[in-house]
């Protein structure tokens, strides 16, 4: 029976666009480049601070990943996103969250994403952010102290399977998270061998601060998830709790904004979160998505992460 409820969940897990918003073409010097496939333009036109890349996992697949650098950066985030976008749909959040929050940010498309090749598993997610994880180490010379994984909903799988394995990563963000893969569409006590995405058991094994985000009538992944996770936590950070918040609209409420640039601005110097700061690319947060990448109750909201990341520069204390 639970090996069966494990195929159910494995089958609602996955959702990636089709077709995929952007395609990945070699350019004559060598460089990749991002093209939209709505508007056939480059996703991004001669910005120095923007790779395209293309990483080997050990499972055989060539995943895309979009790097941004920062110059005034001095923190990283790698970002895994829900499971019904792809890199294509994200592009302008991740350029207003390297600008407002002054990181560098990675993110990727998991196997059978965007013009990731393969198709997506819960394995080769694994596989892909330890492929993402080792081509910051060496590529980019990013240490794990100047780390921050962040994780929404089916992302933060991936990042709590490499959380457990970095003991000294600056900390862990986990957005409206799971417990595990069946615990999703059903309550059980006890973790199946077969279950999909065990974070109940790998959220013991992070040594770093964590942050648990969660709306408490997300009605696709129940608070209980998000709950269950910090308190099994072994290092909590302060969660927020967002009253009548769902899976995808929590930005949308003032007190879950203010509390967010409260805490952003209160641990951490402006300079560090972007605010006021002489960073001439700093700017207010507004966020631009592409239509159909923050909509439906599967999909994740890419509004989201900017203003979450406000208060993952706590972490940063």
């Amino acid at each position: 029976m639970g090996c069966l409820i494990s195929q159910l969940a494995a089958k609602f897990a996955f959702f990636p666009p089709a077709p995929a918003t952007y395609q990945v073409k070699k350019r004559d010097d060598g460089k990749l480049v991002a093209v939209s496939t709505q508007s056939s333009m480059p996703i991004a036109v001669d910005d120095a601070s923007f790779d395209v890349l293309s990483i080997n996992t050990k499972r055989g697949n060539k995943i895309i990943a979009f790097y941004l650098r920062n110059p005034y950066a001095r923190l990283t985030v790698l970002y895994s996103h829900g499971n019904a976008a792809d890199l294509g749909q994200l592009y302008d959040l991740f350029v207003q969250l390297k600008a407002n929050l002054r990181v560098n940010l990675i993110g990727y498309d998991y196997s059978g994403y965007g013009a990731s090749t393969g198709k997506p598993s819960e394995y080769d997610t694994y596989a892909d952010i330890e492929a993402v994880y080792e081509c910051l180490q060496t590529e980019y010379g990013i240490s794990q102290e100047d780390l921050i994984l962040y994780g929404q909903s089916v992302g933060s799988g991936p990042t709590l399977h490499l959380a457990a394995q970095l003991p000294r990563l600056r900390g862990v963000v986990l957005h409206s998270a799971i417990l595990s893969g069946i615990r999703v569409l059903c309550q059980v006590k006890y973790t199946f061998c077969c279950d999909i995405y065990k974070n109940v058991n790998n959220i013991r094994k992070v040594k770093s601060p964590v942050l648990v985000i969660h709306g408490t009538d997300d009605d696709v992944v129940n608070c209980l998830h998000g709950n269950g996770l910090w308190k099994l936590a072994r290092e909590p950070y302060e969660p927020l709790w967002i009253k009548g918040g769902g899976h995808c609209n929590l930005e949308l409420y003032p007190d879950y904004i203010r509390h967010l640039c409260k805490k952003g601005q209160s641990v951490l110097p402006a300079s560090v979160v972007g605010l006021n700061s002489n960073d001439p690319n700093a700017q207010n947060v507004t966020i631009r998505v592409a239509k159909g990448a923050a909509s439906g109750p599967n999909v994740q909201n890419a509004h989201n992460v900017v203003r979450i990341a406000s208060h993952v520069s706590n972490l940063a204390a």
